[in-house]
């Protein structure tokens, strides 16, 4: 996403990503397929298990090709507009539920890691609030080296950007000490024993120290119409998680909300790494982690060097297994207390944006109270009853269930429609303090506002060109500038910069 602030490196955002937990519309569209090629043949061809017998492999295959084929839909619906197309019916009131039900839909997951044992949660959230909330304007001497200068001294704000990894390792380092003296006894049936460090020792000790994937690893892929169609609607709900998460981190990263062309990029690229994952058989597409975004909101560090130095150092740990196995040794408290901070960040930041809306409008709060309370109560009635939809067609019920156990999905499709469909002004709704972020009513303004969303490179030659205006993912997109050709009156017109002055509050 774009930042408004200068690049800082920071690997905060590396080691929550490198906590690793699967986006749950895919994991939902996976088990669908698992059980379904339980059902395969496996007589017709009993050589394809000589070195898989227990027909791992073949369920793999099934996966990669599923991935594979509906990642191409993605690539078409990112790079083609269809989504920034979507984008001008989208405003707070879709926003909301999406971003929120992020966060409210995974507090079982949150809850399940820190049950494990409280006590280490509890110190590490402690330190985590500690750190990123009391002293994040304390500064620490370090020393420096400047080229010409020589060595000197500089304050470094330590724990203003590495309060997460610093709660982290203390936590860590307390449970192996714990685990080494067994503080924490070595006794599944015992309370503490979820809190040792060698729980998982077996992944650090089995791991190669170099293994290179390639494409096909796990054989050639297959493709089959019900896993393909599974598959979609995991990845249609994952778009719209996307969607939502966009906007969280522009708001976190104190940049305006993504234009057409960015929204239209990021969910083109992200069907691209979709199309990779299952080429390389990694069982699982690729989306936008949540709890990245929480990280942001805690450090105050929204730089794309974050990413890039993230990208390098997951692909080290990728051919690297014993330092990625090394990982495994966080205790699954620790990793709660992680998912209870950054989970509750991303609710917030949906919640947010109601700040746009009239909250003393009865139409909004229908609206948000419906859209939240639908959006836990469908999937959580799926999840308790398997096989509820029965449609007689086996890929459509795969599809319905899939989008219907996405909490951001409920959520943001009923905040969608109601909000696009039940009458009210453009001010009731927030719309006019959203695009005035945007700075739309004001071609230089916004111009300014969105370089944040230009390519790192080949803008002269983009602007110079002017066909460009009319490729969907490019910056000049001419779509960009939507809603110019709805007039306001006087006095509807908001004062962006009363807005910022106040941190986006509005009076």
């Amino acid at each position: 996403m774009g930042n408004a602030t200068e690049p800082t490196t920071d690997v905060l955002t590396v080691s929550v990503d490198m906590l690793n937990a699967t986006s749950s519309m895919f994991t939902t569209a996976v088990s669908y397929l698992v059980s379904s090629t339980d059902k395969l043949d496996l007589d017709a061809d009993t050589s394809q298990f000589d070195d898989d017998p227990v027909g791992w492999k073949v369920r793999m295959r099934e996966i990669q090709g599923a991935i594979m084929v509906s990642s191409l839909v993605q690539v078409l619906i990112g790079f083609s507009g269809l989504m920034g197309v979507l984008l001008q019916y989208i405003g707070p009131l879709s926003i909301t539920p999406t971003i929120a039900l992020v966060g409210f839909s995974l507090f079982n997951v949150a809850g399940n890691f820190a049950g494990k044992h409280w006590g280490i949660c509890c110190m590490t959230i402690f330190l985590i609030v500690l750190f990123s909330q009391y002293m994040k304007n304390i500064s620490v001497p370090s020393l420096v080296y400047r080229r010409g200068k020589g060595f000197g001294m500089t304050w470094f704000p330590l724990f203003k950007l590495f309060p997460v990894i610093l709660a982290i390792v203390i936590a860590w380092v307390i449970s192996a000490v714990f685990t080494v003296t067994d503080v924490f006894p070595n006794d599944p049936d015992h309370w503490q024993y979820g809190a040792r460090t060698d729980i998982h020792k077996n992944v650090l000790q089995n791991a190669a120290w170099f293994r290179f994937p390639y494409p096909g690893q796990w054989g050639t892929p297959t493709v089959s119409a019900a896993g393909v169609f599974g598959m979609l609607a995991g990845v249609l709900a994952s778009m719209i998680e996307s969607v939502g998460d966009y906007y969280a981190c522009a708001r976190l990263s104190g940049a305006p909300p993504p234009p057409n062309h960015a929204v239209n990029r990021g969910i083109g690229m992200e069907g691209i790494c979709c199309f990779l994952a299952g080429l390389w058989g990694s069982g699982n597409g690729t989306t936008s982690y949540s709890e990245n975004i929480g990280a942001i909101g805690i450090t105050k560090v929204g730089s794309r060097r974050v990413v890039q130095w993230g990208a390098v150092i997951m692909l080290i740990f990728g051919i690297l297994g014993k330092f990625g196995a090394l990982f495994t040794t966080i205790p699954d408290p620790i990793i709660g207390a992680v998912f209870i901070i950054t989970f509750g960040m991303v609710t917030a930041v949906g919640i947010s944006n109601l700040q746009f809306v009239d909250m003393n409008s009865s139409r909004n709060l229908f609206i948000i109270g419906f859209s939240l309370f639908c959006g836990m109560v469908i999937p959580d009635y799926l999840k308790n009853n398997e096989g509820a939809i029965k449609t007689g067609v086996v890929e459509l019920d795969q599809i319905i269930t899939v989008l219907l156990s996405t909490n951001m999905f409920v959520g943001g499709f009923l905040g969608f429609v109601l909000d696009n469909t039940i009458p009210g002004t453009p001010k009731e709704r927030g719309l006019l303090i959203w695009r005035k972020l945007m700075g739309e009513h004001d071609p230089e303004s916004e111009e300014e506002n969105l370089k944040c969303y230009d390519l790192p490179f080949g803008m002269g030659f983009i602007r110079r060109t002017f066909c460009m205006q009319y490729v969907p993912f490019c910056p000049t997109f001419e779509r960009c500038f939507r809603w110019k050709s709805q007039p306001e009156t006087e006095t509807e017109m908001v004062d962006v910069s009363v807005i910022s002055s106040n941190g986006g509050k509005t009076n």
